[in-house]
């Protein structure tokens, strides 16, 4: 039975038991990654074929409200990320 969240203990020990390296170089091998994707994502758009693609999503400044007190706050302007799964992924999960 898997978990609904993965962590990169996780990612780690299953890259570990896949591939027979070690845990260090497992770990290494996905803190890289995450590094590079990162990098790459920094640059406004990234697409990993047959994976998928990243995109950033500049939101702006809007009053937010708490829903239990009722009071008002200013959510300040931010990126977040925004990711779309290609097709052939998409495919391989609908059979």
């Amino acid at each position: 039975m898997f978990k609904n969240n993965l962590t990169k203990k996780d990612l780690v020990k299953d890259l570990s038991s896949r591939t027979g390296y070690s845990l260090n170089f497992s770990k290494k091998l996905i803190d890289d990654l995450i590094e590079i994707i990162i990098h790459y994502i920094k640059e406004d758009y990234f697409n990993l074929k047959n994976i998928g693609s990243f995109k950033i999503i500049n939101k702006k400044a809007r009053i937010g409200r708490n829903p239990k007190t009722k009071k008002e706050f200013s959510i300040l302007p931010r990126k977040t990320i925004s990711f779309v799964t290609s097709k052939k992924i998409l495919d391989k999960l609908n059979g």
